[in-house]
């Protein structure tokens, strides 16, 4: 790697981070991109994006999803919902992704759930933790079955990487729900959530519209879930670099 790329590489961690901590200091909640909360977590300059090439094809031919996606990647510099790579945090080396809701709400169609594969598998071959953070709308309508299958397929690749004896951290920001919270992102050995984040497979409203009763205040939130026994922890955003740095150590002791 050149002394030039080096540089480049610890001046966009800066300006995401600096992008990053603005909108934790104005404590609104306000949605992080994936490279600025990854500019939270990873140590300075130490994070390599993998599998950046890959897009999505466009399977069911649904009109102006090419446009669409295209449009996106140009908005977002990304080319698909999820950003994974190999990073480090507190010079432990872990494998990371993190969802985007800027591009088409975070939904996972046949690029993010390939990306997401191929994250767990490089894993378990390197023998590193895997940290997912999700935030996501569900499943990509625009590539329906496709799509759908995802579910199976990223909940298999987890759980193959867990009975490898691979330690999975998920995290769980606003939203997450549809077919990520119903696979992979239920599937952490440990389950962290950002507070009030909503966590759920179909949202409140269309619960409440089909069973025809009001719900419990706070249903489908974090603090909701933690109460029932479905996540570990609730940690503030500002925080969470330090309890995952935790959590790597106890797992190496």
């Amino acid at each position: 790697m050149l002394i030039s790329d080096v540089f480049e590489r610890k001046k966009r961690h800066l300006r995401n981070l600096e992008k990053a901590r603005k909108k934790v200091n104005e404590k609104k909640n306000n949605h992080l991109t994936a490279y600025e909360r990854i500019a939270t977590l990873c140590d300075e300059g130490r994070f390599r994006e993998i599998d950046k090439e890959l897009t999505s094809k466009n399977p069911l031919d649904f009109p102006d999803y090419d446009e669409k996606r295209e449009e996106l990647s140009k908005k977002c510099h990304m080319n698909d919902a999820i950003v994974t790579g190999i990073g480090k945090i507190d010079h432990k080396k872990v494998a990371i992704g993190v969802f985007d809701t800027r591009f088409f709400m975070g939904s996972m169609g046949t690029v993010v759930g390939e990306r997401i594969v191929r994250l767990a598998e490089r894993a378990e071959k390197d023998e590193l933790p895997l940290i997912i953070f999700s935030a996501s709308g569900g499943a990509r309508m625009q590539e329906g079955l496709f799509s759908l299958m995802q579910m199976a397929k990223t909940a298999a690749a987890v759980r193959h990487f867990q009975e490898k004896g691979g330690l999975f951290i998920s995290c769980l920001t606003n939203p997450t729900t549809g077919g990520v919270s119903a696979s992979f992102a239920s599937l952490g050995d440990i389950i962290l959530a950002e507070p009030k984040a909503l966590i759920c497979f179909a949202g409140p409203r269309v619960i409440r519209q089909t069973i025809g009763e009001e719900l419990p205040e706070g249903f489908q939130r974090a603090e909701f879930l933690l109460e029932h026994g479905m996540i570990d922890a609730i940690v503030d955003r500002t925080k969470m670099r330090d309890v995952i740095i935790q959590i790597l150590r106890m797992h190496e002791a």
